[in-house]
């Protein structure tokens, strides 16, 4: 019985170590962003793409040994999908270029000046220290020459 309640709370402090849990939001996040990248693609990109040819990506192939005919199941002949390798570049290139600019540069730049106001923190405590310490050593020269000219007098 031991045994077992060891184990449940090995495994209850395994899922309460915080990167477990960062994780896990980070993928519930992921997910959720994922549909709005995939929105912006097939409402923004493909849009912009159809001006040049057509809205669908994934209809864009070369045929490398013919006959190519027909779509889908039917289709004949060796294609190469290149359309829907362009349509996950431009999904990844975008979700990296969202996720750089609204979460990673905004973040370094405030843990940036998190620790430019520690190391300012640090830096007037040091020179307060200092400065306590030149007070401390007058203090202790002064005693030592009051004592010093009190014996001088005896």
């Amino acid at each position: 019985m031991s045994e077992k309640a060891s184990v449940w709370q090995g495994f209850k402090a395994f899922l309460m170590r915080g990167n477990v849990v960062d994780l896990a939001v980070a993928v519930v996040i992921g997910a959720a962003f994922t549909n709005i990248v995939n929105s912006v693609v097939k409402g923004v990109i493909n849009p912009l793409v159809g001006t040049i040819g057509t809205k669908n990506l994934d209809s864009y192939n070369s045929c490398i040994k013919g006959p190519c005919v027909g779509t889908g199941d039917t289709a004949t002949g060796v294609r190469i999908l290149w359309g829907s390798v362009l349509g996950a570049t431009l999904t990844f290139v975008i979700t990296a270029a969202v996720v750089y600019f609204l979460m990673v540069l905004p973040m370094s730049k405030y843990l940036a000046r998190m620790e430019a106001r520690r190391k300012a923190k640090e830096g007037t405590h040091e020179v307060i220290e200092i400065t306590e310490l030149e007070v401390l050593k007058e203090i202790r020269d002064a005693l030592v020459a009051q004592r010093g000219s009190g014996h001088d007098e005896r």
